[in-house]
């Protein structure tokens, strides 16, 4: 029995997983995160940040809670903040899955939802943004997950004891997903503490993510990985994340990280979300090279029922290219514009075509990634532009995106063709 909605997170379930790990003889346990009351592993760092900045007195009563977040970290804030009298303003990138969004309003959030493509310097980019409302709105307090201390420290407190505590000291390997980083460092501190550096910590990172070497491009799965805007002055990680913490980082693709997700939900019956997948994919790769006297642990952030419209839901899967996808076929010419071509530059992509799509300006144009499209230029705009010009002024809205799963008929949009060749 508890007093208050905030004490009863944590003590969260570890459940062996016997079927996504059939073959394997190390043993692999999955500690239940989204069983805490706000459906996150989240909750832990909100309640500990939340508490902190009442004693420091940088929250006061009638105060308000800002955070700019992914979604699980606001839904535990929105929901401590709402059982202590507290408001609350979140600001969410467009990526975030629907579900997440009508879970903080529905705990009396105001959300602001902006474009997740933007330079970390860019005012309008979800932490700058949150940061700026919390300093206009009288009373207003932000959270600050990505450099504030008391979000590692939840985690070195909770998170590892409980683990040490329910696998008997037994544990040999812990995963965790690389976020803001809080979990991976604050458990993983302590239970390299209490097993005297023998229990080997492994962060799981999306492919691009640039933490774990990637190039920062774009990825699909939510609320983990570092995403690096290639107009971002200098890729400034959190202070959250202490990287001398973890023994290795597994890159895990968007496409392992989703069958996972499914294969865990069909086979062990566990409802899990994307960076779930991805930390459950990085152990089950850890764990096939181990003895069988090893125990791996592993973090599951949150539930698959915030993506039911995204990694459950067919018609996201095909539109996205990751459910029965064949090689892709090869396309002659360029297949995009970077955002900072010239006018001359993109007439000379376009060639003979009459549109193509804009995307985000890296060094690199393949491969395409939806995430990173951020409009198109069409051949009759820049015919007679000056061929100096960025085309910056001359992009327009998006092209209605086809899946390589999607049937032809999907091509129709508005009751017209778009560009069938």
């Amino acid at each position: 029995m508890y007093e208050s909605v905030a004490d009863a997170i944590g003590h969260t379930p570890l459940v062996r997983l016997r079927r996504v790990a059939q073959g394997i003889d190390a043993a692999v346990y999955a500690k239940l995160e989204f069983l805490n009351p706000g459906g996150s592993v989240k909750d832990r760092a909100a309640v500990s940040m939340i508490d902190a900045a009442e004693r420091d007195g940088s929250l006061r009563t009638g105060g308000t809670v800002v955070e700019g977040t992914s979604g699980n970290t606001g839904i535990g804030l929105t929901m401590v903040a709402a059982s202590r009298g507290y408001h609350s303003i979140v600001v969410v990138p467009d990526k975030t899955s629907t579900e997440k969004i009508a879970t903080l309003r529905a705990h009396g959030a105001d959300v602001r939802v902006v474009s997740g493509a933007r330079p970390t310097q860019h005012p309008e980019h979800v932490r700058n943004l949150a940061a700026r409302i919390a300093a206009e709105t009288p009373g207003g307090w932000l959270a600050g997950q990505y450099d504030n201390p008391a979000n590692p420290d939840a985690h070195y407190r909770t998170t590892g004891p409980e683990i040490w505590q329910q696998t008997g000291g037994r544990i040999t390997h812990f995963v965790a997903g690389i976020g803001t980083g809080g979990t991976v460092t604050g458990a993983g501190r302590f239970l390299k503490e209490a097993s005297a550096g023998q229990v080997r910590v492994i962060g799981a990172d999306p492919e691009t993510s640039s933490y774990g070497g990637g190039d920062g491009r774009a990825f699909y799965i939510e609320s983990v990985g570092h995403f690096v805007h290639p107009e971002s002055i200098e890729d400034t990680w959190p202070a959250s994340y202490d990287p001398t913490v973890l023994d290795t980082v597994e890159r895990i693709s968007d496409q392992e990280s989703i069958d996972v997700v499914r294969d865990v939900a069909r086979r062990d019956g566990l409802l899990i979300g994307g960076s779930s997948g991805t930390a459950v994919a990085a152990a089950l790769r850890v764990a096939r090279t181990l003895p069988a006297d090893s125990m791996v642990v592993v973090i599951l952030p949150d539930s698959g029922r915030s993506y039911v419209s995204k990694y459950f839901d067919p018609e996201w899967l095909q539109r996205f290219g990751f459910d029965g996808v064949a090689a892709p076929v090869a396309a002659e010419g360029p297949r995009a514009v970077r955002s900072t071509a010239t006018i001359g530059e993109a007439r000379e992509a376009l060639g003979n075509r009459p549109t193509l799509p804009v995307v985000l300006g890296r060094a690199k144009l393949e491969p395409v990634v939806a995430a990173e499209i951020v409009g198109a230029i069409h051949l009759a705009h820049v015919a007679d532009a000056p061929a100096d010009d960025p085309i910056t002024d001359y992009i327009s809205a998006a092209l209605p995106l086809v899946g390589s799963g999607d049937s032809s008929g999907v091509v129709v949009h508005g009751g017209r063709v778009v560009d069938v060749r």
